[in-house]
């Protein structure tokens, strides 16, 4: 069996952001609105705090991904992931 991803890293990234994308959507039905909460938070704190060449590097996989989305929902959520989750510090 085959990848088709170029790298552990972009795998990795791609998983992360699946996960992020289906806990954000959720209804509070589907997932507790407090451990959302807690699992998004979490995640920016730990990426919010990689070094400033990991932070590049998910960066610019979270561009490329978003570059290449077709649905226009998920690809707003991939262009705000940035700031959103503490990548960068303001949207300039």
């Amino acid at each position: 069996m085959t990848s088709s991803f170029p790298s552990l890293t972009r795998a990795l990234a791609e998983a992360l952001v699946d996960v992020l994308w289906f806990i954000d959507g959720s209804e509070d039905e589907q997932m507790d609105p407090d451990d959302a909460v807690k699992v998004l938070e979490g995640v920016a704190h730990v990426v919010s705090t990689l070094p400033d060449d990991q932070r590049q590097e998910l960066i610019e996989l979270v561009g490329e991904m978003a570059a290449a989305e077709t649905d226009p929902a998920r690809r707003e959520f991939l262009e705000e992931f940035t700031e959103g989750f503490g990548l960068i510090d303001d949207a300039s």
